[in-house]
């Protein structure tokens, strides 16, 4: 059952993800070659904590991390280590989520380390326009398969793969919540959207085929010809005009938030 939140949760939701934001906004000065992937897991933590909350991947089904770090041709759900140290030209998606009140705030970003060829940028910022696209089709009275087919058609119009088995969520007092939000399909289809729905919208796009495999760790998704991938995601809040962007970045053009 999808849940419609009060204007007090809506409150608290706000407040969370304004933390989960925060955290990815700071993490970012972060992102430099010869950083490790475990410093960014000992930073996120700390940071959350220091802010009276709790990182909601740190043992979420077993996760062993409080955030996911999915470098290069990693989809989602990387798992941060020692050993994984990062270099100019890769890129790293880092996807943060804080409990703060006994609500979730999930929101992720896929950062750029040093210089990046032009190919890469040219996903990464496909990948950012498809999840826009996604975004400004929520409104009262729309359908979940007019998100999905929107990002879709920009994706694919590019020449890029939407990978299918993994989608956006519900979210608020849980991790994951109903409904699931698919990024392809058909306009028209699926539920309806109503105010006070949360969900996120995380399109994972690869630079080759849409296939993927997960590694032995049961977490880790990569893609099966060893493409590149990128990921953009936000926690929207469905209002009676339109949306809310509630993990809207300061760095990102703010005339977004509303739609």
């Amino acid at each position: 059952m999808v849940s419609i939140k009060s204007t007090r949760e809506i409150d608290l939701m706000r407040k969370t993800c304004d933390l989960a934001k925060l955290t990815l906004e700071f993490l970012g000065e972060h992102v430099k070659a010869g950083v490790s992937t475990e410093k960014i897991n000992q930073l996120t933590h700390d940071f959350i904590v220091e802010h009276n909350a709790y990182p909601s991947p740190l043992n979420y089904r077993g996760f062993p991390k409080s955030v996911c770090t999915s470098l290069n041709q990693v989809i989602c759900h990387g798992i941060p280590t020692e050993k994984e140290v990062l270099s100019d030209g890769d890129i790293i998606n880092i996807d943060v989520t804080t409990y703060l009140n006994k609500f979730h705030g999930d929101t992720n970003k896929t950062f750029f380390v040093g210089q990046a060829s032009d190919s890469t940028i040219r996903l990464v910022e496909t990948t950012y326009s498809a999840m826009l696209a996604g975004i400004k089709c929520v409104r009262p009275g729309g359908r979940l398969g007019d998100i999905g087919a929107a990002i879709q058609e920009i994706v694919e119009g590019a020449g890029y793969s939407v990978v299918r088995e993994y989608c956006g969520h519900g979210i608020g007092r849980e991790f994951h919540e109903d409904p699931q939000v698919l990024h392809y399909g058909n306009r028209g289809t699926g539920i309806e959207l109503k105010p006070g729905m949360t969900f996120t919208i995380e399109p994972m796009v690869n630079e080759g085929s849409a296939g993927c495999r997960l590694l032995k760790d049961d977490w880790t998704v990569v893609t099966r010809d060893d493409s590149l991938s990128a990921q953009f995601e936000h926690t929207i809040l469905v209002t009676p005009a339109g949306y809310e962007i509630l993990t809207l970045r300061d760095e990102e053009d703010q005339s977004l938030r509303l739609g």
